[in-house]
């Protein structure tokens, strides 16, 4: 695996701060070899006391220059910025890893201008308490041993796969928006509970385990979920009464729906961005 010596995460926010909590727990770096940058000083302080690392406000660039690989864990917004900012300091030994949304690896091969692994992740919010999915494509420049650096990185807060940078909006659908379907879920299953009777308390704690079980019941046996359905139907019960209002509502048909939706608004993004990196 690539030898890393000093890593810079420009950005250490929510997304930034799991993922230095993920190369620590790897034992990739140690906190002295990370050096985090926020917008606030306030904030500095506040990521410096929790991980060990130096964190500062602002100084970018002094970051950049410094180190072996440079998180980019800012927003897509202000993406091209903050790489504007450092390019100078930037060269052919380091690598950058993205983790904005919707922004291609040509623009930002682009923005830096030079020749160097280029990684584009998208990682979802549980990578904040280590349960995160994320996809990531790299550009040709990559090597097997860079790959293995990235992938260690986000499997330290999740599960991580290799796709195609063409599938990437597909992912950014599915996983990167999916966790909002899935609060709106627990969010139902809590009212549903509260209509029949019971406490906020018990509706909360049964809904959030319930989805919690059942994920994990997917993993662990590798069932297809159409099976493990059917395992918890009995003829004439309780549940084929439910699943069959679930289904005269199209619950499946709206979530594949939505996937799709949010799949099209990415590609539309990313066109429009790689519209912008041909300018």
């Amino acid at each position: 695996m690539r030898e890393i010596q000093r890593i810079a995460v420009l950005g250490a926010g929510n997304m930034g701060g799991a993922l230095i909590g993920g190369i620590l727990k790897a034992g990739m770096a140690r906190p002295d070899q990370i050096v985090a940058t926020t917008r606030s000083a306030e904030h500095a302080s506040e990521v410096a006391e929790r991980f060990g690392v130096r964190a500062t406000a602002g100084m970018n660039r002094e970051a950049a220059a410094e180190s072996d690989l440079v998180i980019l864990a800012v927003k897509p917004s202000t993406l091209g910025k903050v790489v504007e900012e450092i390019r100078e300091v930037l060269h052919e030994g380091q690598m950058l890893l993205s983790v904005a949304a919707a922004v291609p690896i040509k623009l930002i091969e682009k923005l830096a201008g030079r020749r160097m692994p280029v990684f584009r992740a998208m990682p979802n919010i549980p990578v904040v308490v280590e349960e995160g999915a994320t996809a990531v494509s790299a550009n040709s420049v990559a090597t097997i041993e860079d790959r293995a650096l990235i992938e260690k990185i986000f499997r330290a807060v999740g599960v991580v796969c290799f796709v195609d940078e063409e599938a990437m909006d597909a992912v950014t659908a599915l996983s990167g928006s999916g966790p909002a379907y899935i609060y709106m879920v627990i969010e139902a299953l809590i009212a549903g509970g509260l209509k029949m009777g019971l406490s906020h308390e018990v509706s909360t704690r049964l809904a959030e385990q319930t989805v919690l079980g059942a994920a994990k019941l997917v993993r662990e046996t590798g069932a297809h979920p159409a099976i493990l359905r059917d395992q918890v139907i009995t003829p004439g019960g309780v549940t084929i009464s439910a699943i069959h209002e679930l289904e005269r509502h199209g619950l499946r048909a709206m979530l594949i729906s939505a996937v799709e939706t949010a799949t099209n608004h990415s590609r539309s993004r990313t066109k429009a961005l790689l519209e912008q990196a041909r300018e």
